[in-house]
């Protein structure tokens, strides 16, 4: 019997998960990734229970696949250490049904990578366009051969190409006036049980418990888009290594790294919403689809969500399977493509939900930004 076939772009959490769901719902999946090789390095992930409970219907375990870290406690702190807020995520978990987890992002990748049949998955063929996206797309990759496709699901980043491509009078992403470090940190022996987010005028500084006894990092600080120092080590301690223990102690820690292991992005978002989360046969997800800042940690959790509810929405993979979630009861159409409208749906169950979270997270990173206290 043949078999729909998805063809994935880009191998980050989004789009992993989409060809995890799709090959559960029996498609033929290729996942194209630029980049030569797995990431070997890499900071964590914060998995809230939305995107929890989104793995688990697709079968991924995501703390048993990677390990993960239940902090006893989370909150926001003042430089001085008098805490903000603070919530036990027992509580949450009573409110949510399960707490969020933390996992080292390289960890949960391989995880989900590890769920694909052989060869699914091809590093080093970066996507340089796509064909005919109304019709049965062809993916074109500069390291051939070039791919006949049912879907595509575009997953290619906060500066997909393809969106560029297929929206190009979307007004693409907006710099939010701040600039971001991320590392991760063995100090099993600090023994830290809560996972903070420190509020101060110079910016903000994050830290969040793993498995294995390490601890993700981030700091914030308002800059310039460009900006750099010769050493963000020395740039984190400047900034930061006079705010409440345990910051400092972590701080000298990051100094015991590679520099090159600290890593530094500038935060965008996308400046207004998609018209449409399709185009033809293309589906958009992720930060391709909705990039936002990080401040309500829901990033990766709505790309999950994306993958999850598209596969769910789409045909199983059998190709002469003609049902789909808008089925009324009186029966598929023999001659009618499911496919084109399970995307119509897709967009119609994301755009405004994934929108609505962008939005949210700019103005709580705005409200964070502030210098008067």
């Amino acid at each position: 019997m043949a078999k729909r076939h998805a063809v994935v772009v880009g191998a980050g959490i989004g789009g992993l998960t989409a060809a995890v769901a799709l090959h559960r719902r029996g498609w033929h999946v290729t996942v194209c990734e630029r980049a030569p090789e797995p990431p070997a390095t890499g900071a964590g992930i914060g998995l809230a229970p939305n995107a929890l409970r989104a793995l688990d219907t697709v079968g991924v375990d995501a703390a048993y696949a990677a390990g993960s870290s239940v902090p006893a406690a989370m909150g926001v702190r003042r430089p001085d250490g008098r805490w903000l807020t603070r919530i036990a995520t027992a509580d949450m978990a009573a409110r949510y049904g399960t707490p969020p987890i933390a996992v080292p992002r390289p960890a949960f990748t391989a995880a989900l990578a590890a769920a694909l049949p052989p060869r699914a998955l091809r590093y080093g063929a970066a996507v340089t366009a796509v064909d005919d996206a109304a019709g049965r797309p062809t993916v074109r990759t500069a390291a051939g051969p070039n791919l006949a496709a049912d879907l595509v699901v575009a997953a290619d980043g906060i500066h997909s190409p393809l969106r560029r491509a297929f929206f190009p009078a979307h007004p693409g992403l907006h710099y939010i006036g701040e600039t971001a470090w991320r590392t991760v940190v063995d100090a099993p022996d600090l023994r830290i049980p809560a996972m903070s987010e420190t509020w101060g005028r110079d910016g903000r500084f994050g830290v969040t418990p793993l498995s294995d006894g390490r601890f993700y990092l981030y700091a914030t600080a308002v800059a310039p888009a460009g900006t750099r120092s010769a050493d963000p080590r020395a740039e984190l301690g400047r900034r930061f290594g006079s705010w409440h223990d345990p910051i400092p102690a972590l701080l000298d820690r990051v100094c015991r790294l590679d520099p090159a292991d600290v890593l530094q992005n500038d935060l965008y978002d996308l400046a207004a919403p998609l018209p449409s989360l399709h185009h033809g046969r293309i589906a958009w997800l992720g930060d391709a689809a909705h990039a936002m800042a990080p401040n309500l940690g829901q990033g990766g959790c709505q790309g999950v969500e994306d993958a999850v509810v598209l596969a769910h929405l789409l045909p199983t993979g059998d190709a002469g399977d003609t049902g789909n979630a808008g089925d009324t009861g009186d029966g598929p159409d023999p001659d009618a493509d499911p496919v084109p409208a399970a995307l119509a749906a897709y967009t119609a169950a994301r755009r405004d939900r994934t929108d609505a979270v962008r939005v949210r997270a700019r103005r709580v990173g705005r409200l964070g930004a502030l210098r008067n206290p």
